[in-house]
């Protein structure tokens, strides 16, 4: 692995750590709703935060899962997360809000194409 991989990878895994934080710690922040476009009433309901919360736990372990693989130094493991990555933001992008793809996936297309040209 290239090292400007392993830092693209270290970023993506810093993102969903980050994410982590916002949908699990700090649930019903003016944060969180600024970056989830939703009003900070509706991220304090109790069923809202609990989902919030559970998704949080989801993201903590893609971005520990990516830390394993620099870790490891398996490239097929990082591979097959960023394309996981890839594939739930397109879905998001799709479902949610089209800039999902962006926020989310950036990174991860980023450290999968180093993958194959580095």
């Amino acid at each position: 692995m290239s090292i400007l991989t392993k830092v693209l990878a270290i970023l993506t895994g810093l993102e969903f750590i980050f994410i982590f934080y916002l949908e699990t710690l700090a649930t019903s922040s003016k944060r969180t709703a600024k970056v989830f476009h939703m009003e900070e009433r509706e991220l304090s309901r109790d069923s809202v935060s609990t989902l919030f919360k559970n998704q949080g736990v989801y993201n903590l372990l893609i971005g520990m899962l990516i830390f394993v693989s620099l870790y490891l130094k398996d490239a097929r493991l990082l591979m097959l997360l960023d394309v996981y990555i890839i594939i739930v933001a397109i879905f998001g992008s799709l479902t949610s809000s089209k800039d999902i793809i962006l926020k989310q996936g950036t990174l991860a297309i980023l450290t999968l194409i180093t993958l194959y040209l580095l």
